[in-house]
């Protein structure tokens, strides 16, 4: 078996427990490339420009989140109605559903480079950036906004890929581009002096060299989702579907990133020093829960799939598969993770300031015990978008959005810092709980516990019959 047969699993034939390990594996290496776009950034700021330009990456930090995590959502969301096609093998709707796939993304991006134009300052005088660094974190954001449709194409098309059950070939070319981007950063910071505007014209133009090569392999090996001129003939049932499944992965990451937005407005309040802390201490945060964030994108994928291929029995093994391996990666960390938290903060900031490293290292630390409730979150409101489940999911993050405004206007003002490290943890427990009852409730997931029940009883009888 090659490499690639092995990490290109039949999501609805195989055993689940290897094709939720075979298809999350390059996923997990991709996030890890992937953050380390932002991560390099900041590791080159705070070694070539200073503390300063580190928090005025910091300030924007959360704009940033919302950005990606949208483009992230919106890719995902479109990729779920055609994981759900391909499972039932029905070619004609999976090349619909690229056609329209590609009219929406168009749409969404010019609104979002639209508005980053007009509206991206605005809100960093009021999420309070302090004026010294407006200018700088302006110029990094706005450069990142502005060609956000390099990052909408990657996530489309690296989204079909893995509809389809390929998530291996994103990762090829996810390498590639990390690669030219470290080095365009060190080029455009170092040697250029372009400030941290540099930083963002580099992981742009690298994230483009993705989306090209994704287009290229799918032109030529994935002709499955390449649309013919009737497939622009959508319809609207099928716009519809495509629009609320897309829409709805995409505002639950922005509901999510907005509350980060007004947490940011406390963070912001406090002196450089936390804020490059908290914008360091995230940056290691945002590589150890990798594993818990794709296992949640593979739990979608897997769902979908199954689900069109009519194999609920599947749907409710492969969820308690990836659940298992959320709770075993959280137990690792909480055992491993704060006892490197020190140098962790010391290698991403690249300070020596004991007050920044002191707040990052804690920041971490209180995080770790938390992984395995925040993997259970993340699979259980993955597996509802899997499911077709639009709305519900999204209450889990209007519960996160109350949250941060709770401790954003009540909480940290009173705790100082310790409220801003407790925030987050505290709330994955309010949302995990909403989530896994909504999960249990859901029809089809009843259905499959009948099924699998009734299958059950009727081995018991067999048996039974031959004693």
């Amino acid at each position: 078996m090659s490499i690639y047969s092995f990490f290109h699993p039949d999501l609805t034939r195989d055993k689940i427990l290897k094709s939720v390990i075979a298809f999350t594996i390059p996923l997990v290496i991709s996030w890890i490339f992937q953050q380390l776009y932002n991560a390099v950034d900041t590791v080159i700021v705070g070694h070539f420009l200073g503390e300063k330009s580190l928090a005025a990456i910091g300030s924007c930090a959360a704009i940033t989140e919302l950005l990606i995590g949208f483009g992230n959502g919106f890719g995902g969301g479109l990729g779920i109605v055609a994981a759900r096609y391909f499972g039932a093998c029905n070619v004609e709707k999976l090349k619909k559903v690229t056609a329209g796939s590609i009219i929406i993304t168009i749409c969404v991006t010019a609104f979002i480079m639209v508005s980053g134009h007009f509206f991206l300052k605005p809100l960093l005088r009021l999420l309070g950036t302090p004026e010294s660094i407006l200018d700088e974190a302006h110029s990094y954001i706005w450069t990142i906004a502005i060609f956000s449709g390099v990052l909408f194409a990657y996530n489309l098309l690296s989204g079909l890929l893995r509809a389809i059950g390929n998530s291996f070939m994103p990762l090829v070319f996810l390498i590639v581009s990390s690669v030219l981007n470290v080095i365009l950063d060190i080029i455009f910071v170092k040697n250029f002096g372009m400030g941290v505007r540099g930083t963002a014209i580099a992981t742009v133009f690298a994230q483009g060299i993705s989306a090209v090569f994704c287009l290229i392999y799918i032109v030529k090996k994935a002709t499955i989702l390449l649309p013919k001129q009737e497939s622009f003939h959508v319809g609207k049932s099928l716009y519809k579907d495509l629009t609320g499944q897309g829409l709805s992965m995409a505002l639950m990451s922005a509901l999510v990133s907005s509350g980060s937005v007004i947490l940011q407005s406390a963070i912001n309040s406090f002196d450089t020093m936390i804020m490059a802390g908290h914008i360091s201490a995230r940056k290691v945060f945002a590589i150890t829960d990798i594993p818990l964030i794709t296992l949640g994108i593979s739990s979608s994928t897997f769902v979908s799939q199954n689900l069109g291929a009519n194999k609920k029995d599947r749907i409710l093994k492969g969820v308690r598969a990836a659940c298992i391996l959320c709770v075993a990666w959280g137990i690792l960390c909480t055992a491993t993770i704060p006892f490197a938290s020190r140098t962790l903060i010391k290698i991403v900031s690249g300070s020596k300031n004991p007050g920044l490293i002191d707040f990052g290292a804690k920041y971490i630390s209180f995080m770790q015990p938390f992984y395995a409730v925040l993997g259970i979150l993340v699979v259980s409101r993955n597996s509802l978008q899997g499911l077709g489940s639009k709305l519900l999911p999204l209450i889990s993050s209007i519960i996160e959005l109350l949250g941060k405004m709770l401790f954003t206007w009540i909480i940290i003002p009173l705790a100082g810092t310790w409220g801003i490290i407790m925030c987050e943890p505290l709330i994955w427990v309010v949302m995990t709980i909403q989530l896994v009852w909504v999960y249990e409730k859901h029809p089809i997931i009843k259905e499959a516990r009948k099924e699998i029940k009734s299958k059950r009883t009727e081995t018991e009888r067999l048996v039974e019959r031959e004693r």
